[in-house]
């Protein structure tokens, strides 16, 4: 009795074994790339056209030759990218790849808050020939990954992170043997977060807009008989508005969302209309002879109009501002 216990037990030992080889040999472990990146500059930000350069430093540790990096390295947001050095080192039982690449990089700017707004950039990289079952990706995070000297004019770096991911395609690449056409690659991401200098560019860009205001708030001191003047100050300030809103959206990218920029020439256009009907209303009063009455309205309606814009004005911009 004893010794059928103890053979029973020694196959069914014997078969968790022989299907747990099995499995292991079916799941292969993908083989590990330790890559980092330093980034040198970052330049050449382009709003309209969704685009900036960065130039920087990859480096790649990996014992399978079969990945070649130098030809196989894939950056899929990259409008362009070019290797301006790669030097190789076999020794020490693995291959360690140092690359400097100059990347052309396309991305989406969120544009609600502009210009206080705040940006990520994004990089990643993948092998274009081997996918998550045979190359996984191991971040190295030691030491700077960006020059802290080197200056991003207009913007502060406030943030950097690199981590390894899975980038998922819905196609088999033509590949007929997969059963559903997805496939998946390991990638290296990079994200760096940067704020504006928003100070001077906000007073470069809006002050045509708040001197068309006061342009025309300026009606409120002309007596409200004086119809041509007010009328034709308002137009004017009506079309500087306009025309300053042209220019800011010239140079940024279109947009479906309502932006800080919107909200501000909507508030100016709405109180300058406002003051358009401040004075019809005190001319009807000064043609009825209510000439004090209409005197008090302008009063009155200054007052509400600087009042209301300013306070508007500084609500929407610290929403903005975060």
């Amino acid at each position: 009795m004893p010794q059928t216990l103890f053979f029973r037990c020694s196959l069914v030992l014997l078969l968790s074994l022989a299907l747990h080889s099995g499995y292991a040999q079916e799941k292969k472990i993908p083989d590990t790339v330790k890559a980092g990146v330093y980034i040198t500059s970052i330049h050449d930000i382009d709003f309209k056209q969704n685009e900036y350069a960065v130039n920087l430093w990859l480096w790649l540790k990996y014992k399978n030759r079969d990945f070649n990096f130098e030809q196989n390295l894939e950056i899929p947001q990259a409008k362009s990218f070019s290797k301006l050095y790669t030097t190789t080192d076999f020794s020490g039982g693995e291959i360690y790849m140092l690359m400097k690449l100059q990347c052309l990089m396309k991305d989406s700017w969120k544009i609600s808050n502009f210009p206080f707004d705040k940006q990520m950039l994004r990089l990643s990289f993948e092998n274009s020939q081997f996918d998550s079952e045979s190359l996984v990706f191991v971040p190295d995070t030691l030491g700077n990954h960006y020059d802290p000297r080197f200056t991003l004019r207009g913007w502060n770096i406030d943030s950097f992170s690199i981590v390894n991911g899975i980038k998922l395609y819905e196609t088999g690449f033509g590949d007929a043997s997969l059963d559903t056409p997805h496939t998946e690659y390991s990638n290296l991401k990079v994200r760096v977060g940067i704020t504006r200098e928003a100070g001077g560019i906000f007073w470069k860009m809006f002050l045509g807009m708040y001197v068309a205001f006061l342009i025309s708030f300026i009606c409120f001191f002309i007596h409200a008989d004086s119809i041509d003047s007010r009328f034709g100050l308002s137009v004017g300030a009506l079309f500087a508005a306009i025309g300053n809103k042209y220019i800011i959206d010239s140079a940024l990218p279109e947009s479906v969302t309502y932006t800080l920029v919107d909200t501000l020439h909507g508030l100016t256009l709405f109180f300058i209309f406002a003051m358009v009907s401040f004075s019809v209303y005190c001319l009807s009063l000064i043609k009825k002879n209510q000439i004090a009455k209409a005197d008090r309205m302008d009063k009155i309606g200054a007052a509400v109009c600087i009042a209301a814009y300013i306070l508007l004005n500084f609500y929407f911009i610290q929403k903005a501002i975060g």
